[in-house]
């Protein structure tokens, strides 16, 4: 491999398409934030636009669901048209509304329909376990024991799945099939389309989690014929902490009842009436639940913005390049004193790498108090996650300098190994 120089980085960074939309961003100068997998950075725009829908309030009060900037009662479909295209969907197939775990429950709950020798979910043991709590959960409601009627997918070295293996679990008594687009922690890949295809060749309903991959990884869900999916917004789409998520509904499904029916999934025009009988949207939006949070709403606005203009296709181009970098630059400096367990294809890697390491969570305290943000998780990875909008070729350079240093002069010993409250 080519020696990479300093001259190299600075040719990366020149010739960057998406180097202008660091400024959108509050970055700290002394810092270099590369957990975006987690938390993105709040940009000017999304600041703007909680600041316009807090004045709206103020100056509107209850008009603010019909007037001011952005009227609060369509917002959250208004949005949708903007979030589309990064899931590869018709913008009445995906709604902004709830959490991940909030809106996996309402598709279980719609999507499970269990019958006599028909009776399990499919998922997998690497999973966020959020996810398996949900399921879990949706059993136990339906009289079912998640012991026997939960599947969860071996994986053959602790960190990725194979799709032959998940494939071969999509056996006759399997009713639902809830899988990862990204494992959390190894950052792999699946093939959706695959999964997808091969779910339906036996027709089985599958939905995907996509909280690792929306923001940093083109979709075409619709395509694909994916039946539903959910989602966080506050990772790579930079929305906020606990910021709404998303949901998508496969229009072939529109006619479905929603299994946890609440009026704000009523139709606009008739939603006010208050009857008491159900009318759904025919939609995803039919598939909402309760009042918008237009405060956890609002940063969306300003972040899809920037979205609107970067395109997916460029984000996803700069954060290969972004993560080859890093992992080029890991052997070079550091060959052997990391495990790179993330996927090394550029078809099977999301928008992160993980590196295993026995001593990962002080190793991790010592590089944020070198200024680097990175991500620990149990009980022995580190992810690095360069976001496209924000994070300069430089940035991963500088980073990987400043880790060789702490691995070199072994700095990392000062601290416990023991990861803090929030890892």
């Amino acid at each position: 491999m080519k020696q990479i120089t300093e001259k190299t980085i600075e040719l990366l960074d020149q010739n960057d398409e998406l180097a202008s939309f660091k400024n959108e961003f509050y970055v700290k100068n002394d810092s270099i934030y590369l957990d975006g997998n987690s938390l993105g950075l709040l940009s000017k725009r999304a600041e703007q636009s909680l600041l316009d829908v807090l004045n709206d309030w103020k100056e509107q009060g209850i008009d603010g669901w019909m007037g001011g900037k952005y009227p609060w009662f369509t917002l959250s479909e208004q949005l949708a048209e903007k979030l589309s295209p990064l899931v590869g969907a018709e913008s009445k197939e995906v709604i902004v509304t709830g959490s991940t775990t909030t809106n996996l429950h309402q598709l279980v709950a719609t999507f499970f329909e269990p019958q006599p020798g028909k009776t399990k979910i499919l998922a997998d043991e690497l999973t966020f376990p959020s996810d398996i709590y949900a399921l879990q959960s949706q059993l136990k409601l339906r009289g079912l024991d998640p012991a026997t009627d939960l599947i969860q997918v071996k994986s053959k070295d602790g960190m990725t799945l194979e799709e032959d293996d998940i494939i071969e679990a999509m056996t006759d008594d399997v009713a639902l099939i809830v899988l990862p687009s990204v494992l959390y922690r190894s950052g792999q890949l699946l093939d959706m389309e695959r999964l997808t295809k091969e779910a339906h060749k036996r027709n089985i309903p599958i939905g995907l989690d996509l909280c690792h991959s929306i923001g940093a990884v083109p979709h075409d869900l619709s395509h694909w014929g994916v039946d539903f999916a959910f989602w966080c917004n506050y990772k790579y789409v930079n929305a906020g902490p606990g910021g709404v998520g998303g949901i998508y509904v496969n229009k072939k499904h529109f006619q479905k009842t929603p299994g946890l029916s609440g009026w704000f999934g009523s139709k606009k025009e008739s939603q006010f009436d208050m009857d008491h009988t159900f009318d759904a949207e025919e939609s995803a939006g039919g598939f909402q639940i309760g009042t918008p949070h237009m405060l956890s709403t609002a940063p969306l606005i300003g972040s899809l913005s920037i979205f609107e203009e970067a395109t997916i296709e460029k984000v996803r181009r700069k954060s290969l390049n972004l993560t080859a970098l890093l992992m080029d630059l890991l052997n070079q400096e550091l060959n052997g004193e990391f495990q790179i367990v993330n996927p090394l294809e550029d078809r099977r890697r999301g928008g992160h790498i993980a590196l295993k390491h026995n001593d990962a969570a002080r190793i991790c305290k010592a590089l944020k108090d070198n200024g680097i943000v990175p991500d620990f998780r149990a009980p022995n990875v580190i992810r690095l996650a360069p976001a496209a909008l924000y994070n300069s070729f430089r940035d991963v350079y500088d980073a990987v300098e400043i880790l060789t240093k702490i691995m070199k002069t072994r700095e990392y010993e000062k601290y416990e190994n023991k990861r803090e409250v929030i890892a």
